[in-house]
């Protein structure tokens, strides 16, 4: 990794600085009520961090790839549900700069940019995740908007956000099916007759991930402009789409870094000042062992995620790094989590202390993303094309 400039040094500083007194005091109180942190989102927007891979053109600040990685990991660290807010946000982000006409980059990306307009991507359906290509939503064209039917699931930010992207299929009959997909960015907008309706028709209450909310959505014939169709032509949004979330998976992996950062630093402060059989059991060889593994998979989570956003920002595909660093970090989150409530005992149990928290948040980054099951299918398949034998 290249070593960080000032600026960006003091970018890191700032994050973390806000972090350490503005989340971690309220986030685990917030996190049981399932509220949602309108202050600290507040105190986001003031911070720049909703522009993060928006072009200064368009109103951002547009860091690199590691450094963004890094401001995710801080945000995890505190409270995960905080990061889910900003990272629907970030995936729409990347689609439009990599994929929207300049008029849409000129009508989204400075309002996406501020946090003044944000929201979700409405990509999941109920037979439909990690198989994209099996969605059913459709979007079929009427003069000049797109006539949207269908639901989607698992939409982050659906109730307190304004702005969404939206995969569907506007060629029920192409083959392969990815190429009859498109995707569109589109408001919330007043429901009357003309504009058909989306409705929220479920919160979806989990196991963690809490604060942020995530729902059902139901389109009956909802009107989105055609001038919202990414890039201006039909069928190139599963690409689209996928380019994005290759992105997200990055991200994802720092936010499962942050979470075994959290569960790595509560375990080792807690086993160095509980006292057992008149001795810290910091000094017991089992928990010593334990916190050197715990440490040096949250090191080897880091260097992939940084390796990865490397090759990002070179312009290289880095499909396979991605893939290997969401798979490491975010298992490694899971494993770090456990053994964090192992060392406090029942103490990581209770309420009373942020790992039981963290454990609950775990399994969202190792699912969300892409699941690691999918993963493991990415990177064996990269290896294979990468190592194949001729003849």
């Amino acid at each position: 990794m290249q070593a960080l400039n000032s600026e960006q040094q003091l970018i890191i500083a700032t994050v973390r600085r806000f972090v350490e007194k503005e989340v971690i005091p309220v986030a685990s109180a917030m996190e049981h009520r399932d509220e949602y942190p309108h202050a600290l989102v507040e105190q986001m927007k003031q911070l720049g961090l909703f522009g993060l891979n928006v072009p200064e053109a368009y109103g951002g600040s547009e860091v690199n790839s590691t450094l963004f990685a890094m401001i995710f990991e801080e945000i995890s660290r505190g409270w995960l549900g905080l990061a889910g807010v900003l990272g629907t946000n970030s995936v729409m982000c990347d689609v439009l700069v990599h994929f929207g006409t300049e008029d849409q980059k000129r009508r989204f990306l400075p309002g996406l940019a501020t946090g003044e307009k944000r929201g979700g991507i409405c990509l999941t359906e109920s037979n439909a995740g990690t198989d994209l290509q099996n969605i059913s939503t459709t979007a079929k064209r009427e003069g000049d908007i797109y006539r949207v039917n269908g639901s989607k699931l698992w939409i982050t930010n659906a109730r307190h956000g304004n702005t969404f992207l939206l995969l569907a299929r506007t060629d029920v009959t192409a083959e392969p099916r990815h190429r009859g997909m498109s995707a569109f960015i589109f408001e919330k907008r007043e429901v009357n007759a003309a504009n058909g309706t989306m409705t929220i028709s479920r919160d979806i209450e989990k196991l963690g991930y809490k604060g942020v909310e995530t729902c059902e959505l139901h389109f009956d014939h909802f009107a989105i402009p055609a001038e919202n169709l990414i890039g201006g032509t039909e069928g190139h949004g599963f690409k689209q789409v996928m380019t994005g979330l290759e992105a997200e998976r990055l991200n994802v992996a720092a936010r499962g870094l942050g979470i075994a950062r959290a569960a790595f630093e509560e375990a080792i402060r807690y086993a160095q000042g509980r006292i057992t059989f008149g001795k810290p059991i910091a000094e017991n060889q089992t928990i010593q062992n334990m916190l050197a593994d715990m440490a040096t998979s949250i090191e080897a989570s880091r260097l992939l995620i940084y390796s990865a956003a490397e090759k990002r920002d070179r312009g290289e595909r880095c499909d396979l790094e991605a893939g290997m660093a969401k798979l490491f970090a975010t298992e490694t989150a899971a494993k770090v989590s456990f053994d964090a409530m192992r060392i406090l005992g029942a103490n990581g149990y209770s309420k009373d202390f942020p790992v039981e928290r963290y454990y609950r948040d775990a399994p969202l980054v190792v699912i969300g993303g892409g699941t690691n099951e999918l993963q493991r299918l990415i990177i064996a398949r990269n290896l294979l094309k990468k190592h194949k034998v001729n003849g």
